[in-house]
């Protein structure tokens, strides 16, 4: 039974929605971050990266780097810029990228829920990315960034969607990537009570994207439990800020990836062991997307090949049957060397957003080989999350990111 509820939100003016509303947090390195904000000067990058507003040899996890965002978001509500429903409610919100729609419930979703594993994950966090997160929380006393959230397609929410989206939206507007964002507040009470009704009918929920910002939100609220002992299990900060779409609807992109070196081999040694696992392709000049499980393209010298894994190497382990996976066991670890993909500096990963040309780019100026990736499917994600395990680092990449500063919820 999963726990979602209504929540009164903070939002952006109308008319400053498109201003405001910032791309994650951790899209951006440090400078980049800093350039979208002197551009900009009512992104919400000011609160999610308050680094931005101190010269550049301040530590961004100082004390007072938390405070400057309080204080950047405590003065953007007495000006006006945001405003606080009153009543909780249920919100809709809808992202359009090339013609491909997906709409997704805002809510708050139960903490206790995703430490009882209602709520279902398939990566690991790691600590010292979450502090940042935990510390923002806590000191702006708000959660900002919604957490991805998927849920198998249920009829009576499309129905439910379907007939919200006639009605005027809260915000219309197309961001710079050409992204189309809407949204609608949900305040009548039969869509209300139908929404956490049907959610109530569910077993689990999975997190799509945003790990580290999920276990972070959580965190912060366990922290308010041991502050505040006495607590009902009512108050804002048991629960988090979340948006939820169906399955059907979403979009994964390939993650793929770039090798800084061959293990000491030559480009016809390095081919040699490729076969032995592999059925290789003859060399082309046309960029390999790969169209099925168990195939891929690799970019080496200035040439693209397909691979496609042997059968005496797949694997019906719903882990190990993935094909970031099979690329890992088979080829980045035996051949390579690369024995942890997420902390070894010789491997890189490109999300599918920046297309094969990246790949070639790097190939060509700092690396040696490119692997490009058929895309991981919301079915393996879900059957992963269902058996209990973790994906191998950076399996998913989601298209579009929702935008922060739409929707805030304070704990």
């Amino acid at each position: 039974m999963a726990v979602v509820k209504p929540f009164c939100a903070v939002r952006p003016q109308e008319n400053l929605a498109s201003q405001i509303a910032a791309l994650p947090y951790d899209v951006y390195n440090r400078k980049e971050a800093k350039e979208v904000t002197e551009k900009n000067p009512y992104s919400f990058l000011k609160i999610d990266r308050p680094e931005t507003q101190f010269p550049d040899d301040v530590d961004m996890y100082a004390p007072e780097v938390y405070k400057k965002a309080r204080k950047i978001f405590w003065n953007m509500m007495e000006d006006g810029d945001f405003l606080q429903d009153v009543d909780p409610n249920f919100y809709l919100y809808e992202l359009t990228r090339n013609g491909h729609v997906q709409t997704g419930i805002v809510a708050c979703a139960s903490i206790d829920d995703y430490m009882n594993g209602i709520i279902k994950k398939h990566e690991n966090t790691r600590v010292e990315k979450e502090l940042d997160r935990i510390r923002h929380v806590d000191v702006l006393e708000a959660q900002t960034g919604p957490i991805f959230l998927a849920y198998r397609a249920n009829a009576d929410f499309r129905h439910l969607i379907e007939v919200k989206k006639k009605d005027f939206p809260i915000f219309n507007f197309v961001s710079e990537d050409g992204i189309r964002h809407r949204g609608w507040m949900i305040y009548e009470s039969a869509m209300t009570h139908k929404i956490e009704k049907t959610f109530r009918a569910m077993d689990g929920i999975y997190i799509a994207d945003g790990h580290h910002r999920a276990a972070s939100a959580i965190k912060a609220g366990l922290k308010r439990r041991q502050e505040n002992p006495n607590y009902t299990g009512r108050e804002p900060f048991n629960y988090f800020l979340c948006t939820l779409f169906a399955d059907e609807e979403l979009e994964i992109l390939d993650y793929n990836r770039v090798v800084k070196d061959l293990n000491g081999c030559s480009e016809e040694e390095f081919l040699e062991k490729v076969r032995e696992r592999f059925f290789v392709s003859e060399p082309g000049t046309e960029a390999v997307s790969p169209r099925q499980k168990g195939e891929f393209g690799m970019f080496l010298g200035d040439r693209w090949y397909t691979l496609n894994i042997k059968d005496e190497y797949r694997s019906p382990d719903v882990v190990d049957g993935l094909d970031v996976a099979l690329l890992q066991n088979n080829l980045l670890e035996p051949v390579l060397g690369i024995r942890e993909p997420a902390k070894d500096p010789r491997i890189d990963f490109i999300g599918g957003i920046r297309g094969l040309g990246e790949l070639e780019k790097r190939v060509l100026t700092d690396c040696k080989a490119a692997f490009s990736m058929y895309p991981t499917s919301m079915a393996e994600l879900f059957a992963v999350a269902d058996a209990g395990k973790l994906m191998p680092p950076k399996s998913t990449w989601f298209e579009p990111k929702l935008r922060s500063g739409l929707f805030i919820h304070r704990i």
